[in-house]
């Protein structure tokens, strides 16, 4: 780890042709270049053709529910589909290199406007199933030359009475990549266009302001570095008001025309129905964490405390309240940190982690000009798992690089012990293993570290992850249900509506030791995932069953841990909750929220007693 007065940010950014090619993912392994993505493109992809894949249509004229031609028209179906999947996947990934980049770009748009055209010629498919008779599907789901695709139908089943005539899909399937565009143009907006004024620290220096060294600098000690960034941020996006709520309202509209095209009585429902998840899975974490808000307050008020501050702002909730702990570390100490911490996970587990890590290059490291913002993990059937990281050497970043990791495993796993179409794990237990993840590296750590100081170091970055997790997300969902609910009832999304109501949760969740700065109120207009219907709570959930998970293989050991391994190779081929339930976590409860939240409240106890008794 690095001494204190040690830099954690790289001095200047990088085009992306000054990366060391150590320091990339190693996107070759899928294409060895442009020119044999093309090639492949045009064997899957016929973009002169049209239909594109006149082989699905001929099934169109002699299946009649046989269950030979079914069978036969699935595999063609999935086929095709991992194909494109592949393509899509070397082009996004080269298209987050460097978003304003002409070649990725292009290819990047044609990759996806092919997927829409594979979702119209295939859009008959569903509809023509579900005309079949009740007697029918039964037989169908029954056979067993269907076996392997059981699952695979019954969720098509399940979507009967709301799916819609042939011609119907077929008409939704062409609006596709129109209705695309708000999210589309918010994240080129956000990610190449937008540019922050730089900020200045207390000793008159200037620092470049990206979206990269933002969470870098609230995380600082010279609070007018922190003040002058989340200032200069929201001001920039202040300055678009108009637009993004333009294109937010664009994007819920969107929404709001499909759940009333397919018959749901809400977004919500509809987001949540195909996964077979119960709308009081979402309303319970929000009543849940509501009713445990006096622990952030008081949480807030300690932190006002020992910052020896008169007045407590929304920038000064990330800084360490540890002022002479540097735990910043480069990225190979932090990888093999964080293998060592999953030493419970067993030796293979930490091996094939460690090979993706560092040698096979799952990684791209570090933040380029015009690089992608954030952290994610991608990949595809045929791939290994990419993470794209904007790493700093900052603890945070440690904290991240095991979350996307977390990610990448499941991935992995899924991927090895399911067939492609149970191969994509479901959106509501992605972020169960990432949450996993960094409780594991903070217990390591931990139990690890001796020095009051370190522990009480850990213990505050815990509660900012959960308070950024488990809380902030939940205050997410809260506001884009509401959201949701105005465009349901007809009413203009104006930025005026949209910035009370954000400033109004913030005094909520906050509290009244917190100056709720003006600025915040333009922070939902900066929120990428509000472009994914109901993405976020399920890293409010995610984190409550991780949180239980990680309880029980520490405890229980080698077959709590097996059964987290089975859960991790189970993909899609059971639906969400029963995953989840087969790993030991009841979703349909709130028993897991509220012992997160109890989690949350001890580790304020906890940090609050070192501070108190030690002085530090």
């Amino acid at each position: 780890m690095a001494t204190a007065g040690q830099t954690n940010a790289r001095s200047q950014t990088k085009d992306r042709s000054e990366m060391k090619c150590e320091d990339c993912w190693n996107v070759e392994a899928m294409y060895p270049s442009w020119e044999a993505w093309e090639e492949e493109l045009k064997e899957w992809g016929r973009e002169k053709d049209v239909p594109h894949w006149p082989e699905i249509g001929s099934f169109r004229a002699k299946w009649s529910g046989s269950v030979v031609e079914i069978r036969g028209l699935i595999e063609l179906v999935l086929t095709i589909d991992r194909e494109l999947s592949k393509l899509f996947t070397y082009a996004h990934l080269r298209h987050d290199e460097d978003v304003a980049s002409e070649v990725p770009k292009t290819a990047y748009g044609r990759i996806l406007s092919l997927f829409y055209a594979f979702r119209q010629e295939t859009s008959w498919i569903e509809p023509e199933l579900l005309q079949l008779s009740q007697e029918k599907l039964e037989q169908i789901l029954s056979a067993a030359e269907l076996k392997e695709f059981k699952i695979y139908l019954e969720k098509i089943v399940r979507m009967k009475p709301h799916t819609l005539s042939a011609s119907e899909e077929e008409l939704l399937a062409f609006s596709g990549n129109a209705l695309e565009v708000a999210r589309q143009a918010f994240s080129a907006f956000n990610n190449a266009d937008l540019k922050f004024p730089p900020v200045v620290d207390s000793q008159g220096n200037t620092h470049e302001l990206t979206h990269g060294t933002y969470q870098l600098y609230l995380r600082n000690q010279d609070r007018t570095l922190r003040e002058g960034a989340f200032k200069n941020v929201h001001r920039a996006f202040s300055g678009y008001e108009n637009t993004l709520c333009e294109l937010l309202q664009g994007h819920v509209q969107r929404h709001v025309f499909e759940v009333k095209a397919r018959k749901f009585s809400s977004c919500l429902e509809a987001s949540l129905f195909p996964q077979q998840i119960e709308t009081s899975v979402y309303t319970s974490l929000i009543q849940a964490v509501r009713k445990h808000l006096p622990a952030l307050h008081r949480y807030v008020a300690l932190r006002k405390r020992f910052l020896g501050v008169s007045e407590v702002h929304l920038y000064d909730l990330s800084v360490p309240l540890i002022k002479d702990v540097n735990m910043s570390m480069p990225y190979d100490e932090a990888a093999e940190l964080i293998v060592e911490s999953l030493s419970v996970m067993g030796k293979e587990y930490q091996e094939e982690l460690k090979r993706g890590l560092t040698t096979d290059r799952w990684v791209d490291r570090y933040e380029n000009t015009r690089k992608r913002s954030g952290a994610y993990s991608s990949g595809c059937y045929d791939s290994m798992p990419y993470i794209l990281m904007n790493y700093h050497n900052t603890f945070n970043d440690v904290m991240t690089l095991t979350h996307e990791a977390g990610h990448s495993m499941h991935s992995l796993l899924s991927r090895e012990h399911q067939p492609y179409q149970y191969s994509d794990y479901s959106i509501f237990v992605a972020e169960v293993a990432s949450t996993f993840h960094e409780e594991l590296l903070m217990r390591h750590l931990l139990n690890k570290l001796t020095k009051a100081e370190q522990k009480a170091y850990l213990i505050n970055q815990r509660i900012d992850d959960m308070r950024a997790t488990l809380l902030r997300q939940t205050m997410f969902a809260e506001f884009e249900l509401q959201v949701h609910k105005w465009a349901e009832e007809g009413k203009p999304l104006t930025p005026s509506l949209l910035k009370q109501a954000y400033m109004q949760l913030n005094r909520d969740y906050f509290g009244p030791d917190v100056v709720i700065d003006q600025e915040i109120e333009i922070e939902w207009a900066r929120i990428p995932h509000f472009y994914s219907n109901f993405y976020v709570y399920q890293y409010a959930t995610g984190i409550s069953a991780a949180l239980a998970l990680a309880d029980k293989v520490l405890t229980e050991g080698a077959p709590a841990r097996d059964q987290y391994l089975k859960f991790l190779s189970s993909g899609s081929s059971l639906y969400p909750i029963d995953v989840l339930k087969m790993a030991g976590v009841d979703m349909t409860s709130s028993s897991p929220v509220e012992a997160a939240m109890l989690r949350f409240e001890s580790l304020v106890d906890e940090l609050e007693k070192i501070l108190s008794e030690k002085k530090i």
